[in-house]
């Protein structure tokens, strides 16, 4: 089966499809639009065990034999220090990766943002009320989470829309050579930028959190130069475009199930509630990032060869009716709600609460703050962002409702 699981007109509506696979089974196989095989797991329980299964590795060395690591896709050697970044290794680094920095990436530190991200979210509706028509994306959506893990890492106001137009070429990209190659500039610039940021915070240190990973040490442990640039870039990347997708998809799925918007309106107390069923029926990714199989899995009754490449459907698993009651129904008061959009297991998204605070403020300012406001355009003339794990709009144009 050979499916275009990154193009905007796939990520549109791609329920309809995850509906279909759920129906025929938990565990699929496929051929990805670089023509890589894959394995998709659609339903929900299938999807925790996944997440759970030591088997299921991340790091592709500790599941490939010599031979499939040959037949691998080219990667140039300016991404190797990516590798080192926590989604794509497996315990004991993971977990000594994941201790270090959470001992700079505090709860405490992201609470301390909740006034700043009040402040911003207030001057960003400020302005969107002044003009009859606005892009939710691009005048709220992304700068909101943008500034914020910006300030978070100390990078300069100036440097911001950089590193968001690198992020937005690099995750849009696949795995073929011709992707690759095109993403390769925005990658050496990116990685070259953060480098220079590292080296200025070593020189003269500050209160920002790339700072404080740089000075980070546990039992005499510390993050390499590899591993730092690696996790300064995931916290860049990952720390602003799953919140720009869970607003953007957020509201598009408020505006159109008008009977929620009016609830949560109403009743503004019910945010926290509301953000995580918009995380469930919007999931800002569609798929988890690459596992491998470590050895022959069997899962739902199919066999998963050794070395397989294998991606859990986040947003099938979120829409799925074994675990969730009328799963296609926004219900903002759903309770319980143990979707799976941050993850499960050791690999839990270790940005989750700020997402959840990002969120929950966004929402709650918007229907608060701003006057009504209704699609400008179509539902299907919307544009989406191509890419195979996540999805998010290229842009959500908004007027005012009277």
């Amino acid at each position: 089966m050979v499916i275009k699981l990154s193009s905007p007109r796939f990520k549109a509506d791609p329920h309809p499809f995850w509906s279909e696979l759920r129906a025929q089974g938990p565990v699929h196989a496929v051929t990805l639009p670089d023509k890589q095989p894959a394995w998709l797991i659609t339903r929900y329980a299938e999807a925790v065990q996944v997440f759970s299964d030591p088997r299921f590795v991340k790091d592709k060395t500790n599941a490939l034999t010599p031979g499939q690591v040959a037949r691998q896709p080219w990667m140039p050697k300016a991404f190797a220090p990516l590798t080192r970044n926590m989604l794509d290794l497996d315990d004991p680094d993971h977990a000594r990766l994941r201790a270090l920095v959470n001992k700079a990436f505090t709860p405490s530190r992201v609470e301390g943002m909740r006034s700043r991200i009040e402040d911003l979210t207030t001057e960003l509706t400020g302005r969107a009320n002044g003009r009859r028509r606005i892009d939710l994306i691009r005048d709220f959506a992304l700068p909101l989470p943008t500034t914020i893990i910006a300030e978070m890492l100390g990078i300069p106001r100036g440097d911001r829309h950089r590193f968001h137009r690198w992020s937005s070429r690099i995750v849009s990209a696949s795995t073929t050579p011709l992707s690759v190659m095109r993403a390769l500039p925005s990658v050496w610039a990116f990685l070259r930028y953060i480098r220079r940021l590292i080296e200025a915070r070593r020189a003269a240190p500050g209160s920002d959190l790339v700072s404080a990973l740089t000075r980070v040490e546990q039992d005499g442990d510390r993050l390499s130069s590899d591993e730092l640039l690696a996790m300064v870039f995931l916290l860049l990347v990952a720390g602003h475009e799953t919140t720009v997708n869970l607003i953007g998809n957020g509201v598009l799925a408020l505006l159109e199930h008008p009977d929620q918007l009016q609830m949560l309106r109403a009743e503004p107390t019910l945010v926290e509630s509301a953000v995580e069923e918009l995380l469930r029926y919007g999931s800002p990714l569609d798929l988890a990032t690459e596992r491998y199989t470590r050895e022959d899995v069997t899962i739902g009754g199919v066999t998963i060869p050794q070395g397989s490449l294998v991606h859990i459907v986040i947003s099938s698993a979120n829409r799925d009716e074994r675990q969730f009651a009328d799963p296609d129904r926004l219900d903002i008061t759903r309770d319980p709600n143990r979707h799976l959009s941050f993850g499960y297991g050791s690999h839990f998204c270790i940005g989750a609460s700020l997402a959840r605070l990002e969120g929950q403020i966004a929402i709650h300012t918007l229907l608060q703050r701003m006057a009504p406001f209704r699609l400008a355009v179509a539902p299907s003339a919307l544009r989406w962002r191509p890419g195979l794990v996540l999805r998010g709009l290229r842009a959500l144009p908004l007027e005012r409702a009277s």
